[in-house]
């Protein structure tokens, strides 16, 4: 007996709750018959709800694009590209003067420790490393 009366109560709420959502709009946006032409007014992001309904019904998934539609893809893929390209071109040119400093920084160390150990060993009685090399 208990069950029913638990039965009978959720089906009653659902009911209940089901004529509430009724009434209330879906999150389609309604249909505005008076639309602001204000210059600098952006674009409105929703569409009508007509317009909605119709939009994935005017070209199939096996029917061929409009040439306006190749063009416009077409157009943003080569700018996409030559973006990327340009974004490449720029990380390059800045590791390779990266890199070209570096290597500056390590034929200078190299240089100052190896001058640095050219003193530190002259007796003074023979000519720098550079000019002691025998000719033969």
């Amino acid at each position: 007996m208990k069950w029913k009366q638990n039965f009978l109560l959720c089906s009653l709420a659902a009911v209940f709750i089901l004529t509430i959502l009724e009434d209330s709009e879906g999150a389609a946006v309604p249909v505005d018959t008076k639309v602001e032409k204000e210059e600098g007014v952006k674009k409105q992001v929703f569409v009508a709800e007509t317009d909605a309904s119709n939009f994935f019904k005017r070209r199939t998934r096996r029917s061929p694009k409009s040439r306006a539609e190749m063009i416009a893809e077409n157009s943003q893929r080569r700018a996409a590209d030559e973006r990327r390209k340009e974004y490449h071109e720029e990380q390059f040119y800045e590791w390779e003067s990266y890199v070209e400093e570096e290597q500056d920084e390590q034929y200078e160390r190299s240089r100052e420790r190896t001058e640095s150990w050219r003193q530190w060993h002259y007796d003074g009685r023979y000519p720098r490393y550079p000019y002691n090399r025998y000719g033969y």
